[in-house]
């Protein structure tokens, strides 16, 4: 009788794996996690803070302005919008549609509190930032330390 290491993370690995090929063997691509007709659209974000303010940078290639709507309530950001597919031409034989349209919609619980009523958001170039103040009372302060006399 031989001894075997016992790996409790590889061996989920292989059991995920073996079930993977068994989904690919007999499903059709189209249903298929990472095909292009089934996956969702997800801009991407940055989410950065400074001692001022938080900026949220997400980009939305193809997206008009007019397409895209924010708010701020409770603390929570919400971008969301759409992403219109172009008039479809008869004339054309498609080989490849990889491009991804339809709505979208992402929330973020912020950080820190913000001032709601001073966020401000610009959209160029496909790249929407948006600038979220913080409150007073949420920036960093320094406090000086006072020496005691005795």
């Amino acid at each position: 009788m031989a001894l075997v290491r016992w790996r409790p993370r590889g061996n989920f690995v292989d059991v995920r794996d073996e079930v993977d090929r068994l989904f690919d063997t007999f499903l059709p691509a189209e249903f298929k996690a990472e095909h292009p007709v089934t996956a969702a659209w997800v801009p991407r974000v940055d989410v950065a803070e400074t001692d001022n303010e938080v900026i949220v940078t997400m980009e939305l290639p193809g997206v008009e302005r007019k397409d895209a709507k924010l708010s701020v309530e409770d603390n929570v950001l919400t971008i969301g919008g759409e992403k219109k597919q172009e008039k479809e031409i008869k004339e054309k034989n498609y080989h490849c549609v990889e491009r991804r349209y339809g709505t979208f919609g992402r929330s973020f619980v912020l950080p820190t509190r913000i001032q709601a009523d001073k966020v401000k958001a610009t959209f160029k170039d496909g790249i929407l930032t948006i600038k979220l103040p913080k409150i007073e009372e949420a920036k960093s302060k320094e406090i000086p330390i006072e020496i005691q006399s005795s």
